[in-house]
C-alpha cells in the first residue's frame, strides 16, 4: 500500500487559513484565493487535496461552498471534504458537485447509522474523521470532548465500507511539534480501515516516522498543513519521503 499525502486547505470566511489546536481565533491567513492554493499544490506534484470548511464544522452546515467549488474548478486531483456535512442530502450534493470523498466527523459520533448507511451505499467515498483530545473524541469543531475513546469509535465502523479514518491529535494540530506516531499507530493496529495521520507534522522526518511504524498494519498517509505553508517542509522532499 502506497503512503498518500494530503495537503490541507482549511477554509475560514472564504480564505485559506491554518488554526492552532483548532481555535478559530488563532487563524493565520495564507491565501485569500483557495482555488489558487489548490492549483499550487497540484503544480507541486500532490495527487490529493484535503479540504476542511472550518465555519461549517462549527455551524453544522456548509459555509464555504463557493470556495470549495473554486477549488474543484481549479484542479482535477481528487478532493476530500469535511466540515459541517451532517446529512445524507449534504453528502450526495457534494459528491455530485465533484468531491471525491466526504469526511464525516461530528456525524460519526452523533449519528453513526448515517455514516454506516452512506458508506455501504457509496463504497470508497466516505471517510470518518476522528479528532481526539487525550485519546477521547472531540466534536462540533472540537468545541466538545465526548466520553468515547478514539479507538472505540474507530472500531464501530469496521466492515461497513468506510474508505479511511483521518485521525487528528488536537493538541498537536497546527503546532509543528511532530506527529503523534504512537497514537496513530495504535489506531491503525486496532482496525482494518486505512488510517491517515493528521496534526503536528513538522518536517520530512514525520513522514519517515509514520512510514516506519512497525505495527500490525501500516499507517496509510498523512495530512500536511502549517509546516508546508511555512516552508519547514518542502513539497518535493515530502513526496520523495512518501514514495
Amino acid at each position: 500500500m502506497s503512503f498518500q499525502l494530503y495537503p490541507a486547505i482549511d477554509l475560514k470566511d472564504g480564505q485559506c487559513v491554518r488554526l492552532l489546536r483548532g481555535e478559530m481565533d488563532q487563524a493565520t491567513q495564507y491565501n485569500p484565493d483557495p482555488g489558487n492554493q489548490a492549483a499550487q499544490f497540484k503544480a507541486a506534484g500532490f495527487q490529493n487535496l484535503h479540504v476542511v470548511d472550518l465555519n461549517g464544522a462549527f455551524e453544522g452546515e456548509s459555509a464555504n461552498s463557493s470556495a470549495v467549488r473554486a477549488i474543484l474548478a481549479a484542479t482535477d486531483v481528487p478532493v476530500q471534504l469535511g466540515g459541517g456535512i451532517r446529512t445524507r442530502a449534504h453528502i450526495d450534493a457534494w459528491l455530485e458537485a465533484g468531491i471525491s470523498r466526504v469526511i464525516l466527523g461530528t456525524a460519526a459520533l452523533r449519528n453513526p447509522e448515517l455514516v454506516k448507511d452512506a458508506a455501504r451505499a457509496l463504497p470508497g467515498q466516505i471517510v470518518v474523521g476522528i479528532d481526539a483530545k487525550d485519546g477521547m473524541v472531540a466534536v462540533e469543531g472540537w468545541a466538545e470532548t465526548s466520553d468515547m475513546s478514539a479507538i472505540e469509535l474507530a472500531k464501530a465502523f469496521e466492515g461497513c465500507g468506510v474508505a479511511a479514518l483521518i485521525v487528528t491529535d488536537i493538541a498537536r494540530d497546527g503546532m509543528k511539534t511532530g506527529v503523534n506516531v504512537a497514537f496513530t499507530g495504535a489506531l491503525a493496529d486496532a482496525v482494518s480501515i486505512p488510517v491517515i495521520a493528521s496534526g503536528g507534522v513538522a518536517s520530512v522526518q514525520d513522514i519517515h516516522d509514520l512510514r516506519a511504524h512497525a505495527g500490525q498494519r501500516p499507517i496509510a498517509g498523512s495530512i500536511l498543513g502549517r509546516a508546508l505553508y511555512d516552508g519547514d517542509l518542502q513539497a518535493n522532499e515530502a513526496l520523495k519521503a512518501a514514495s
